[in-house]
């Protein structure tokens, strides 16, 4: 009898058991943190995260709107509209724009709506009593500061371009007329302003008609010699007595006629050059020489 034989058993993979101070991968753990996270979300009030979600939103519309107003205005060429205005000059020396001005206010617009939204979230006293009327006039505010911010822009330009006209009469009167102008487009966007706050609407028209009135009675005034010159310029167009290249004298002066407008006529002499109101062509006569 032989002696029995050792039985050859595979070896089975046995994982060795951690070393003491492993860390114990477990699930529990990560229940346990977001338990802990959820108890943190209720704890705090529901009125807490939408104030905090109303305040996100808004800090970005305000950013992309203001953004998106200035890149309009470049788009539609205003910079180049408005170079060299008053306005313009004043903002640049404050280092912005007037495209920065008005991007900038739609932002501070926003984040008015938004502050106004917040405390209505968080239910606060003075808010409720005054939310209504608040938002009735905030967009009335901002809408009357933009009209007035126009109003200045373009009664600038209309004073520059207004300038550029006149540039050719040499007239000591002619200096009034842009500055005219540009009060004149001031005063209406003044006036559209307080009517967008809610002025009365009889005290604007008062206002206006006042207003007018003193326009025209300051252009009588000012500019009579002016009105003059204009109404002979148009007879001396419409009949033309003398033309250009003629010898002619008016008064002391005497030379060729190089051009004849409507409210001077200008004559040359010898390299002087003579501008004479057509007023005194009217008051001293014209002579024109014959050859």
């Amino acid at each position: 009898m032989t002696g029995a034989q050792p039985r050859w058993t595979p070896e089975i993979g046995v994982q060795p058991a951690p070393a003491v101070g492993d860390a114990v991968p477990s699930t529990g753990a990560l229940q346990i943190d977001m338990g802990q996270f959820a108890a943190i979300f209720n704890a705090v009030p529901r009125w807490v995260w939408a104030a905090l979600i109303v305040v996100v939103v808004g800090i970005i519309a305000a950013l992309l709107l203001g953004t998106l107003t200035k890149r309009l205005l470049v788009r539609a060429g205003v910079p180049e509209a408005i170079e060299g205005t008053a306005f313009e000059r004043t903002a640049r020396e404050f280092d912005t724009s007037t495209v920065e001005v008005l991007g900038t206010l739609v932002r501070f617009f926003v984040l008015g709506i938004t502050f106004l939204a917040v405390l209505s979230v968080a239910h606060v006293t003075v808010a409720a009593s005054f939310w209504s009327r608040t938002v009735e006039f905030l967009p009335r505010l901002f809408l009357a500061i933009v009209i007035l911010i126009v109003g200045i822009v373009v009664g600038d330009k209309v004073k520059l371009v207004v300038s550029e006209r006149l540039t050719g009469i040499k007239l000591p009167q002619i200096g009034v007329i842009p500055k005219l102008a540009k009060f004149t487009v001031i005063y209406v966007a003044v006036l559209i302003a307080l009517s967008q706050l809610g002025v009365a609407t009889l005290a604007l028209v008062v206002l206006l008609g006042v207003y007018l009135l003193a326009l025209v009675l300051l252009s009588a005034i000012a500019l009579s010699d002016l009105l003059k010159s204009g109404a002979a310029g148009a007879y001396l167009l419409l009949n033309q007595p003398y033309v250009i290249g003629d010898e002619v004298e008016i008064g002391e002066k005497h030379g060729i006629v190089q051009e004849v407008n409507v409210f001077v006529t200008h004559v040359e002499n010898d390299g002087e050059e003579f501008i004479v109101p057509n007023s005194t062509v009217f008051e001293e006569g014209v002579v024109r020489i014959r050859e």
